[in-house]
């Protein structure tokens, strides 16, 4: 478990896993940016029981705020190649947006990827018109690389997203 000062980054639990369910799949919570694509909760709970959503190729952390609530997700998954780990969030409730928790979220993720793993590139994908993503990604010390042109079909749409990276060199000089 990651500890911050306004979140927790852990892992899902058993007694998590109803909330969980209803959380992830609440289509009015994705707003523009994410997909209405959605599982169903038995196919949920067979892959939490397969695998607890922790596998070589991803591994999925809920963001917990202080009175131990679910709020949000975080995971990182592999990229083009094997020194290159994909993360991606996503916070639950909008009313929450700008108080800082997935900014540290992230922030605790990228320390503990770049302290216990050898990726040395990290990459963060996001609608360049998400201003509160595109913050995040600041905040945490990721540049913006370039605009991948209509790369994503989200909700009937081809979308462009920005590309955002974080090298291993980078991170080191900026704990310094």
């Amino acid at each position: 478990m990651l500890k911050g000062k306004l979140c927790t980054v852990r892992h899902l639990l058993t007694a998590d896993l109803n909330t969980f369910i209803a959380l992830v799949n609440d289509l009015p919570s994705r707003g523009d940016y994410f997909s209405s694509h959605f599982k169903s909760p038995e196919t949920l709970r067979k892959e939490f029981a397969q695998s607890s959503f922790v596998t070589e190729d991803s591994e999925l952390f809920v963001i917990e705020d202080q009175r131990h609530h679910i709020i949000g997700v975080i995971t990182h998954f592999k990229s083009r190649t094997p020194i290159t780990r994909e993360i991606g969030y996503r916070l639950f409730d909008a009313t929450l947006a700008g108080q800082g928790y997935v900014t540290e979220a992230c922030q605790l993720l990228v320390d503990y990827l770049f302290k216990t793993q050898t990726y040395h590139r990290l990459e963060l994908l996001m609608a360049p018109e998400n201003l509160a993503s595109v913050r995040v990604a600041q905040k945490c010390g990721f540049r913006a690389e370039g605009v991948l042109r209509e790369s994503f079909f989200i909700n009937g749409h081809y979308q462009s997203v920005q590309l955002f990276a974080l090298l291993r060199p980078e991170w080191q000089a900026a704990r310094r």
